[in-house]
């Protein structure tokens, strides 16, 4: 294990040999220190991008631990990217208070400048569930982000209209069955954008994908490996 420590290094297996899954580390973000763990592609695999992966929204229940985000790593790692999940300030250890988002999109932009300083020179990713779909988006027109996923942007929560649509590709992943953010709600705001997302609408899933989790990740190795 790493010492949890905001001056952690994000081990290179290659270099130290030492396992990279469920490595826990703390970050400076701007209201305090982020609790944040990290893990690797398979043994042998080699990491060809860093994933920064966001929970749902906090007064919610939302933390690293979600089994939607917990998915999304083990997705991205199989794909060859090291993932970052990380619970926003007020969280778990996550020092702060909840911001609305505005600060936690600054936890965001603080735990990507770790990811730089980690990792130079790797492509960053970023995927969000929810709330978290939410954060990242807003911080994807405000970073060099190289790939974007958002499952379930709850649109129907808070103001997408005035965040710019990032530069790079985008998978928007929605349950058409969600009772939370209703998919028709996305697909109609998914209209206002230009150009549109790559849209994955997966058939009777509701908004945390409860025993389709396996299906969303099938799906994602699926659409990803392709677009890869």
């Amino acid at each position: 294990m790493l010492p949890p420590t905001e001056d952690s290094h994000w081990y290179d297996r290659d270099q130290d040999m030492v396992p990279c899954v469920g490595e826990a580390v703390r970050i400076q973000g701007p209201a305090g220190m982020l609790e944040a763990i990290t893990a690797c592609p398979p043994v042998g695999a080699p990491m060809r991008a860093v994933g920064v992966v966001c929970h749902p929204h906090p007064l919610y229940g939302g933390s690293l631990k979600n089994k939607v985000v917990h998915y999304l790593c083990q997705t991205l790692n199989e794909l060859g990217v090291g993932t970052v999940r990380f619970n926003f300030r007020g969280v778990g250890a996550s020092e702060g208070e909840y911001d609305g988002g505005q600060g936690e999109s600054d936890d965001l932009l603080a735990v990507l400048d770790w990811v730089r300083k980690q990792r130079p020179g790797h492509a960053v990713w970023l995927a969000g569930f929810s709330f978290g779909a939410y954060v990242v988006l807003r911080a994807a027109s405000r970073w060099p982000v190289s790939r974007l996923i958002t499952v379930a942007p709850p649109v129907n929560f808070f103001d997408f209209s005035a965040i710019a649509r990032p530069d790079c590709p985008w998978l928007l992943v929605q349950g058409d069955s969600d009772e939370v953010v209703p998919c028709d709600e996305v697909l109609d705001w998914v209209k206002t954008v230009n150009p549109p997302p790559e849209t994955l609408c997966i058939s009777d899933v509701g908004h945390f994908f409860h025993g389709r989790l396996n299906d969303l990740k099938a799906r994602l190795l699926d659409t990803l490996a392709a677009a890869a």
